[in-house]
């Protein structure tokens, strides 16, 4: 069986990047090394580092997003909105009657992030 364990997010600016999602996720990286920052969230880390490869804004944000999840959706979205993420959608229940909420914000390097509240069976 396998298990999560770490997003990465490569950037042309990885300190930028990390400072900012250390306000995203109300925390210091747990740890740092050479450029390169993890944050452990849950069970699995974001860890956020250069890459050769990667220049300027991305591309395609929509090719892959992360959740972070909230009972607090609307609360989050407006904490985050005031720290400057770029609004890509207002929190919306993805399915009509659905109790669930979803907001999509983009970082600084244009990669889309959502808030979800959580899946309930």
């Amino acid at each position: 069986m396998l298990s999560f364990n770490t997003l990465m997010v490569f950037s042309e600016k990885p300190k930028e990047l990390s400072e900012f999602y250390g306000k995203i996720f109300e925390k210091k990286p747990d740890w740092t090394g050479d450029e390169y920052s993890g944050f452990q969230l849950g069970d699995g880390y974001v860890t956020i580092g250069p890459h050769s490869k990667v220049k300027g804004k991305s591309k395609n944000p929509e090719r892959m997003m992360f959740n972070l999840t909230t009972d607090e959706v609307e609360e989050e979205f407006a904490r985050i909105k005031k720290l400057g993420a770029k609004v890509v959608q207002e929190p919306y229940h993805p399915e009509e009657d659905s109790k669930g909420t979803i907001a999509t914000f983009a970082d600084i390097d244009g990669n889309f992030f959502q808030l979800a509240s959580p899946w309930v069976d």
